[in-house]
């Protein structure tokens, strides 16, 4: 395992060639304006480079021993000078050819943050509207991916019914101890912040994984007993009253670009946020994925 052994070429399924022998990763970093246009952080590619002249993403072969997202994030620090805490991390999508992938990691940035051409292969760095992104000379596999992944940009925000969720998965007690319960079910969450949801109800986008900003609402006795989670990914809401309400005034609250999926099944609070255009599903889906 050691730095740039995944550089070299590799013959995927198809029979193409691709560069990056355990496959190669990209960063597409994206941020909405206030009308709610996202812009994507592209790269023009080098005229020597493969596919020279064309638009596409920093990035490049992943090395044996990283995952998707730090393949992704070191190359955007190699190709564009972006670091990781510029960005915040939203899903992956996965270009799988057979026996060689590309991974397209979409992180959320907080402006259009300056990015340079920081190594030879970049001729150019540059934010473009996602209306705009089509019309340019498109290398040839974001071309390809760009169109499903162009409706995945929104970053998702994962709303919790806590009280809706313990109740469904029936600890042993758990009516006797619902701070308790409570606090087992956001430590059995944590892992989820850091590895990504890898199922997804129906009317998402199709990615690999999601990593959803995560606001779990708490109330009644759980609220009053529940211990802080040390987790910047996984906000606690606590409810001053009604949990329902709490839910409400936090779709409510999401910004007109972010995708709001709530995680109950209580028949009155769904209809309550989908009226404000959000999503819902069943705790049986958060629960079959701990």
């Amino acid at each position: 395992m050691t730095a740039m052994d995944g550089d070299g070429w590799a013959l995927c399924d198809r029979g193409h060639q691709h560069w990056g022998v355990h496959g190669a990763a990209g960063l597409l970093a994206v941020h909405h304006t206030l009308d709610g246009m996202p812009y994507v952080l592209m790269q023009k590619r080098s005229w020597w480079s493969h596919h020279g002249g064309t638009w596409g993403l920093p990035g490049g072969a992943r090395d044996s021993h990283e995952d998707a997202v730090a393949g992704a994030l070191r190359e955007a620090r190699e190709e564009a000078a972006l670091t990781p805490d510029q960005v915040r991390v939203q899903g992956v999508y996965v270009d799988d050819h057979g026996g060689w992938s590309y991974h397209t990691v979409i992180a959320g940035a907080a402006g259009l943050l300056e990015a340079t051409a920081a190594s030879g292969e970049s001729a150019d760095m540059r934010w473009i509207a996602a209306d705009e992104v089509a019309a340019k000379r498109l290398h040839p596999g974001f071309a390809d991916t760009w169109p499903k992944i162009r409706p995945a940009l929104g970053p998702l925000v994962l709303v919790l019914d806590v009280a809706n969720i313990v109740g469904a998965r029936a600890e042993h007690g758990w009516w006797k101890d619902r701070a308790g319960a409570a606090n087992r079910l956001l430590n059995d969450i944590l892992p989820l912040v850091s590895g990504g949801l890898g199922r997804q109800p129906e009317d998402l986008p199709e990615l690999t994984l999601w990593f959803p900003r995560i606001i779990a609402v708490l109330e009644g006795a759980a609220a009053r007993g529940a211990d802080p989670v040390p987790d910047p990914g996984l906000d606690v809401v606590v409810a001053p009253a009604s949990g329902d309400d709490a839910i409400v005034d936090v779709v409510r609250d999401a910004r007109p670009w972010e995708r709001v999926l709530v995680v109950t099944a209580d028949r009155g609070l769904r209809e309550r946020v989908t009226e404000l255009g959000a999503l819902v599903t069943g705790p049986r889906w958060l629960l079959g994925q701990l």
